[in-house]
């Protein structure tokens, strides 16, 4: 155990904190981290920890799902700049135009949004549970899904629902995924089955054995009789399915999908924030109360249909 790591468990104890962090994170961060898990996993624990400070490793919008769940809870983020492309991509000013072409509205929101955007939303989603939170609507209302359009095309089919999607993608799934990197690793690994998350093209998940969350996909291989996987979302993934199944093999689909945003958080940022108290998440109560509400519902949705596991 390095200085850094030992420095970091006692700073843990003795200010009550717990560190949380997204798959996509740096290998380092997975070591250190309390729990490890996707946007719906992280937004669980948010809303369970008894902690008196959360550092959450991942992309800003998740820091903020916690804050928002957590108002008297102190929120770091170890790199205050490490903020989600595609999120940026819905303002609250374009969703309140979008809103205003469609009749009687209800608008889900995925939780890759910004905490303004969330509160100008009737429910939120992930990718684990957005075909179960569209299916769970009642009818009609015209929904909009926002802002990502490959998860919405995926959601849509999955769900049979009609919805207004909003033209938002993930640099990341979107461009360094493609087809032709499916079907060359299919040819290299004819064995393997191929695993790919939502955020993907239509034209790559019409290529691939299953669509997953990356939550999902996790808990997918452990029980998967198959010893090969090739996988297709941000290679961050790679380190945790290694560490939870030494006896099986993960071959990422594309070497270029690393999103650098994920990649900003480090163990000496994580040392910083919780020395310094720096880079608090802060949510303004009237945009804290609105969102929180579209956020619970997800959540309560998910329980009542699934429940936490």
């Amino acid at each position: 155990m390095n200085g850094t790591v030992r420095e970091l468990n006692y700073l843990k104890k003795e200010m009550n904190a717990v560190i949380l962090a997204h798959v996509y994170q740096q290998p380092e961060i997975h070591d250190i981290a309390d729990f490890v898990g996707d946007s719906l996993d992280l937004s669980r624990k948010a809303f369970q920890v008894k902690a008196d400070i959360i550092v959450f490793c991942g992309v800003y919008f998740m820091a903020e799902i916690a804050a928002i769940l957590n108002p008297n809870k102190k929120v770091l983020i170890p790199d205050i700049n490490a903020n989600c492309p595609m999120a940026d991509m819905i303002t609250v000013e374009k969703l309140r135009e979008f809103k205003s072409q469609c009749k009687n509205p209800v608008v889900v929101a995925y939780v890759n949004t910004s905490a303004a955007v969330k509160a100008e939303s009737d429910i939120c989603c992930t990718s684990s549970n957005a075909v179960d939170i569209v299916k769970s609507i009642k009818s009609g209302r015209e929904i909009i899904f926002i802002p990502d359009r490959n998860l919405g095309s995926y959601v849509q089919k999955k769900s049979g629902m009609e919805m207004q999607i909003w033209n938002g993608f993930c640099p990341t799934h979107n461009n360094f995924i493609l087809p032709e990197y499916i079907l060359k690793a299919r040819k290299e690994r004819p064995y393997a089955e191929v695993l790919v998350h939502p955020e993907c093209r239509p034209e790559v998940i019409s290529l691939t054995d299953h669509i997953m969350s990356t939550g999902i996909m996790c808990r997918y291989v452990k029980e998967s009789s198959a010893k090969e996987f090739i996988i297709g979302t941000e290679n961050g993934i790679l380190y945790k399915l290694k560490k939870d199944n030494p006896n099986k093999n993960f071959y990422p689909a594309s070497p270029l999908a690393i999103c650098p945003n994920m990649k900003k958080n480090t163990l000496a940022k994580v040392k910083d924030v919780l020395i310094n108290m720096k880079n608090l998440i802060s949510v303004p109560d009237n945009i804290r109360e609105k969102a929180y509400h579209p956020v619970l519902k997800m959540l309560r949705i998910t329980q009542r249909q699934k429940g936490f596991k």
